[in-house]
């Protein structure tokens, strides 16, 4: 993911300039500054055509801090050149208290330091620093009207809840592991993890110990995904490299200055897979499962059934290393199909920086196709899935090589943004290189890019509406993760982005419910709980079967809304609703409403067969 670095070498000024001028009001390129008023490369190439439907008015409006999210990341910076600075963080949208909304979970930094290991590195930071540096959970106490109308806030109870953790986190992912009905949280950091069961009353308990998945490394994103069809998530960790701040790699830049290193300096960390026994515990079962044979600097995970047959397979994107396609042998083993099919590396044959990724049927033929954010200089890449889980690489043809080149992308997602039945896409980016005119102007924080958004045009190309998406797409931040969900219930999806030594930015929709919509929760068993890994195909009196994916994996070291929104563009109803659900069995509805949320509970619809696809 890196070339050779050039930072600032000014010790703590840099991030905490960046901070004190924030909290002051001022606004500091790499805070929040108006892309026009810092030196950025232009998008290149040019937009598909713009459909005359298209909305003019923004897409999205920012609304953290008037809803009461005031969180600020601290990255540590320091001067000494640690990885780690720049690599993080996640964030988390999921329904802790079981209201029916969404709450908002957000990973802190640390200062890092020499120490005999990741857990004892971190120091105190300077005084300058606003104290506690832990993680925040916001409660989001949304109020909807007589009239529709909404009332969104957020109340910050990190305070006593378990969850005001002060290690160097870096991703979040969300899944009732326990299948009580509430969802728990897995925190991937440097050092040894932590899973977090909820216990349904605002608080959380570390249970890593016990449950045996407090795996110690460099953990980046993870997925709660059910492997084996038991009906329990098991759990899937995506390691980067070895790492350690006493033993920190030096490297220089051509010139002979101090630099960050590339991951090519460390060895890459192998990954890990636990298998839910369904009693509270997991079972390590990389090496069984074949998934210990090979491993990358793994930072972007996912699992979707890609060669439909009913059972989930694990995606894997590395940085600058062949990426994994974990095909599930449904015995309980997996095989590395990437290079087969056609994902491992691009159309010409080069591993690529890969750090987001997602998976979704952005050209309505029923199978999901891959996308993957990369360093700048390379493109982002969408492989479109031909069938039987084979792919083709078809980033340029598409239109979505070009827009990316000056840009270095994390997290993304696959939405249908403005429910017109085609999933866009949005990516939040960030440099790993600094912007040379950004150095020579004394900007404390040289690494900040805009954000993108692109409109699917009917599947046939994109349209790049990162100008008119709204003033938030105007700054210049290093955005790394981010969160997708429906934050104010009204039937679009809303994006959580978490900034690198910055404010997170909520970005709700503003044009989405103007079309027709469906909003599903699907879930199963004692719980319920939210049956991550089901299809729903949504079956319109005419044009083809939309599908789904309930999901919180993805993106980049984060956990999105398992929920589902279908946008159904001007369709007043739907002729039915059919779901696969991860036991295999097939179920289908005939009188679910337009422009509601409804739950759909495995085991109540006109079953259609069994099991298998």
């Amino acid at each position: 993911m890196f070339r050779p670095l050039q930072l600032l070498r000014t010790g703590f000024a840099a991030p905490l300039l960046l901070i004190l001028a924030t909290a002051s009001g001022c606004n500091p390129a790499g805070s929040g500054a108006p892309a026009s008023e810092v030196e950025e490369s232009a998008v290149a190439g040019d937009a598909a055509s713009t459909r005359e439907s298209a909305p003019l008015d923004p897409w999205f409006t920012d609304r953290a801090r008037e809803t009461g999210i005031d969180f600020e990341h601290f990255n540590g910076m320091s001067g000494e050149f640690h990885l780690a600075e720049i690599m993080a963080p996640g964030a988390a949208l999921f329904d802790m208290d079981s209201d029916g909304d969404l709450d908002v979970y957000l990973v802190q930094g640390q200062m890092l330091g020499a120490g005999k290991s990741l857990d004892d590195a971190l120091i105190p930071p300077p005084p300058q620093v606003p104290l506690p540096l832990t993680d925040r959970l916001y409660r989001n106490d949304l109020e909807v009207h007589a009239d529709g109308g909404r009332t969104l806030r957020f109340t910050d109870v990190t305070e006593g809840s378990g969850l005001d953790v002060g290690s160097y986190g870096m991703g979040v992912a969300a899944g009732d592991f326990d299948n009580d009905g509430w969802v728990d949280l897995y925190r991937t950091r440097l050092g040894a993890n932590q899973l977090f069961r909820n216990n349904g009353d605002g608080t959380f308990r570390d249970v890593s110990r016990r449950a045996g998945v407090g795996d110690s490394g460099w953990g980046v994103s993870a997925s709660f995904l059910d492997i084996d069809r038991d009906g329990w998530l098991d759990l899937y960790v995506g390691n980067y490299v070895v790492y350690d701040p006493e033993d920190e790699e030096r490297c220089l830049t051509p010139t002979g200055e101090r630099d960050y290193c590339a991951p090519k300096s460390y060895p890459p960390a192998p990954d890990r897979l636990y298998r839910n026994r369904g009693d509270g515990t997991f079972t390590d079962v990389t090496a069984t499962a074949g998934v210990g044979r090979e491993y990358g600097p793994g930072l972007g995970v996912l699992g979707a059934d890609f060669n439909a047959d009913g059972w989930v397979d694990i995606y894997v994107a590395n940085d600058g290393e062949p990426n994994q396609l974990w095909m599930n042998r449904q015995d309980g083993t997996f095989g590395n199909g990437a290079l087969l099919a056609g994902v491992a590396v691009d159309r010409g044959g080069d591993t690529e920086a890969s750090m987001g990724v997602d998976a979704g049927d952005f050209d309505a033929d029923g199978d999901d196709d891959l996308f993957m954010t990369h360093v700048t200089a390379e493109t982002n890449t969408l492989y479109v899935n031909v069938g039987s889980g084979f792919f083709e690489d078809r980033t340029a043809m598409i239109g979505l090589g070009a827009p990316s080149m000056p840009y270095t992308g994390f997290g993304t997602a696959w939405a249908d943004f403005d429910n017109d039945g085609w999933l866009d896409l949005l990516a939040v980016n960030g440099h790993v290189l600094v912007v040379e005119g950004l150095v020579a102007a004394g900007d404390p924080f040289p690494l900040h890019q805009r954000n993108q958004l692109f409109r699917n045009l009917s599947g046939q190309g994109f349209e790049d509406l990162s100008d008119r998406a709204g003033p938030a797409f105007a700054l210049s931040e290093v955005s790394r993760g981010a969160a997708f969900g429906d934050v104010d219930n009204d039937g679009d999806v809303d994006v959580l982005v978490a900034n690198n030594n910055g404010p997170a930015r909520l970005l709700i929709n503003e044009v989405g419910q103007r079309n027709a919509w469906l909003g599903l929760r699907l879930v199963g068993g004692a719980g319920p709980r939210d049956m991550a890994g089901a299809r729903v195909g949504v079956i319109r009196a005419r044009g083809p079967v939309l599908w789904r994916r309930s999901r919180t994996d993805g993106s980049y070291a984060s956990a999105s809304d398992p929920r589902v929104v279908v946008g159904l563009g001007e369709a007043s109803e739907v002729t039915a609703v059919r779901v696969e659900w991860p036991s295999g069995r097939v179920e289908e509805w005939n009188d679910v409403p337009v422009r509601r949320w409804t739950t759909l509970n495995e085991g109540t619809g006109q079953r259609l067969r069994a099991e298998g696809r």
